[in-house]
């Protein structure tokens, strides 16, 4: 049996790339940003990089989501930071030719946290923003007001696609939803959740009945607020359980 012999073996790289998803205006956005340079230089893509040689894979998708958005990956055994996001990752995407410059498996991850601001990757404004996944999605590709669309780089757009479907189902039948929510939040802004994840309107007394009625799922504060307009709504929190029992399923479209 000849010795292994590393130079026998063409080389390749590992990347993390960041489906980081939010809830802007009533619609569920994700992170795009513009490769300043080839391949794909000028197209939108998902934040991402490459793995550092002494990095595992978790600590290189939170330092990505670190430097893209400002945001920690939350510890699940802590208490919910400010500025936390739910991270898990996703799926492994290895297609010989999905980077022109060579082999390149990429890890992609997901990432999940509540209303965000316009995010400033690398101080210009430009090259990154959130935009509607219907619009990043779109058959004809995407771009800007002005600018010609195109389809996301490399193979992102079936990443993104793998990432909402992900989000979709997991809030089915888990309490993920409440990762879009702040701390303490109501029971009409959780239902805007779902209804920009899932893309459908909510009947808002048979919810509300329904995330109420589910053990573990929410805790009054005790507080209420009226940042929504009109009668004080009552505040809670994301309760103990991670999986909802009877799960919430989305409505047939």
């Amino acid at each position: 049996m000849s010795p292994y012999d590393p130079s026998a073996f063409p080389p390749f790289a590992v990347t993390v790339d960041l489906v980081v998803l939010t809830v802007r205006r009533h619609a569920l956005c994700a992170l795009a940003v513009r490769r300043g340079e080839p391949p794909f230089q000028g197209r939108w893509a998902l934040p991402g990089g490459f793995v550092k040689v002494d990095e595992d894979l978790s600590a290189a998708a939170a330092r990505e989501l670190v430097e893209e958005t400002g945001l920690c990956a939350h510890d699940p055994d802590s208490p919910v930071q400010a500025n936390g996001a739910h991270l898990e990752q996703l799926a492994t995407y290895g297609d010989p030719k999905r980077d022109p410059r060579m082999r390149v498996v990429s890890v992609a991850h997901l990432a999940l946290a509540p209303d965000l601001p316009a995010p400033r990757a690398g101080g210009d404004a430009n090259s990154a923003r959130w935009a509607p996944v219907d619009a990043l999605l779109t058959q004809g590709g995407y771009g800007r007001e002005g600018e010609q669309a195109a389809p996301l780089a490399f193979d992102h757009a079936q990443i993104l696609s793998d990432g909402v479907e992900r989000a979709r189902s997991k809030i089915e039948y888990s309490s993920l939803a409440t990762a879009f929510c702040p701390p303490e939040f109501t029971v009409g802004e959780l239902r805007r959740v779902y209804e920009a994840v899932w893309g459908v309107a909510l009947d808002p007394r048979n919810f509300h009945r329904k995330v109420t009625g589910t053990p573990g799922f929410l805790v009054p504060t005790g507080g209420t607020t009226t940042r929504q307009g009109g009668r004080p709504a009552q505040l809670f929190r994301a309760g103990g359980a991670t999986l909802l029992n009877p799960p919430m399923l989305r409505p047939d479209v």
